[in-house]
């Protein structure tokens, strides 16, 4: 069983920022794409940020410009670093390692029935 524990949500103001962070084993960078998604209130889950095994990226075109995906290979961490955050990007954010490619994550999303999934930290963005 592969545990993923996030950390980092919290409450911000419109326009500032916030980091997420997952801890994952070291070995599931290399067998599983990387990613982030999220799932707002009456919304489905989608993916917004994939890391591939090659290292190659996507976003989803809501987040692009504003939200950066990465790793810390030492640490065995990935992360998410939010910027100019909006309103609507209040959600419980997932961290996850899907056997699926990067730009199919954040086109299609991933249901939770394939990889393995952290338990979410929530995010919450007041205008």
């Amino acid at each position: 069983q592969v545990r993923l524990v996030e950390s980092g949500g919290g409450s911000v103001q419109a326009g500032g920022s916030l980091r997420l962070s997952c801890e994952a084993p070291g070995y599931v960078y290399s067998m599983y794409t990387m990613a982030w998604f999220r799932q707002a209130p009456g919304k489905e889950r989608e993916g917004v940020a994939a890391l591939n095994k090659d290292g190659s990226i996507s976003y989803a075109d809501s987040v692009k410009g504003r939200f950066t995906i990465s790793k810390d290979s030492d640490k065995n961490i990935l992360y998410l670093q939010m910027n100019s955050l909006k309103p609507g990007d209040t959600a419980m954010y997932y961290c996850a390692a899907v056997p699926f490619d990067a730009d199919l994550v954040v086109t299609a999303g991933v249901s939770e029935a394939f990889g393995y999934w952290g338990q979410g930290t929530q995010v919450t963005v007041s205008s």
